[in-house]
C-alpha cells in the first residue's frame, strides 16, 4: 500500500531513508516529502560565545541543527579557534534530547537556526497526489508538518479524506492531528522507523 511520510530526509545522500525501508520490508511503497526548510541564524554571536569557553562547564547540542550551526562558525573562525580548541576538549558537550529542560543546572540558550515551511511542499505535495494519487496512509513527523500540510492533504483527498489512515511519529503530533478535528489511526509506540512501520502496517490491516 502506498504511504506518504511528511518529515526531513537523512543528513546522508548515501544511505536510504529508514522509515522508507521499514515500510517496504512491511509490503508498502513509501515516499518522502521535506515539510521544513531549516535557516542558521545568531552565527555571530555563537562565534563569540565560542571564543570564550572561560564562560561555560560545557556544551549542549539539543539538535544535528545545532552541530551544523557550531561547524560553520569554527569554518570561519580558522586561527581563533586553535587558540581555544584544547580549553574546549576539557570541558563535557552533551547530545540530549526532552530532559533537558528538567536539569537542575544554569543553562544559557542560544537558539541558533529558525524553521519555516519548505520552498517546494506545495508543489511537491501537489505533484505527489496528481501522479501517485490518494495514500492508504499519511505519516506526520511534527506539529509544524501538520500546520503546513494539512489543509492541502484535505483539499487535494477531497472525498477519499476518510480512507486515509493518518499516524504519527508521537503523541505531541497526534495532538495537533486531533486538534484539527482529524481521528489518528495509529501512534508509534517509540519514535523509530520500525514501531511507524508496524503501526502503519497494523492500522492498514484493521
Amino acid at each position: 500500500m502506498k504511504v506518504l511520510l511528511l518529515k526531513e530526509p537523512r543528513e546522508s545522500e548515501t544511505e536510504a531513508d529508514p522509515y522508507i525501508q521499514e515500510l517496504a520490508s512491511c509490503g508498502h511503497t513509501a515516499s518522502l516529502i521535506p515539510v521544513l526548510s531549516f535557516r542558521l541564524v545568531s552565527l555571530e554571536e555563537l562565534s563569540e560565545r565560542l571564543l570564550q569557553p572561560e564562560r561555560f562547564g560545557g556544551l549542549i547540542f539539543t539538535s544535528p541543527r545545532a552541530v551544523e550551526a557550531v561547524q560553520t562558525c569554527l569554518h570561519s573562525l580558522t586561527h581563533k579557534w586553535d587558540a581555544v580548541k584544547d580549553k574546549w576538549n576539557e570541558k563535557s558537550v552533551y547530545v540530549v534530547g526532552k530532559a533537558t529542560a528538567s536539569l537542575d543546572i544554569p543553562l544559557e540558550t542560544l537558539t541558533v537556526y529558525q524553521t519555516s515551511e519548505h520552498p517546494d511542499l506545495q508543489n511537491n505535495v501537489t505533484d505527489y497526489f496528481t501522479r501517485q494519487g490518494v495514500p492508504a496512509s499519511v505519516a506526520f513527523f511534527s506539529p509544524s508538518g501538520v500546520k503546513f500540510c494539512l489543509d492541502l492533504v484535505k483539499r487535494l483527498s477531497g472525498s477519499q479524506l476518510e480512507k486515509i489512515k493518518f499516524a504519527s511519529i508521537g503523541p505531541t503530533t497526534a495532538d495537533a492531528l486531533r486538534s484539527h478535528g482529524l481521528p489518528v489511526s495509529c501512534c508509534a509506540e517509540k519514535p523509530t522507523a520500525k514501531h511507524l512501520a508496524a503501526a502503519i502496517t497494523h492500522a492498514l490491516h484493521a
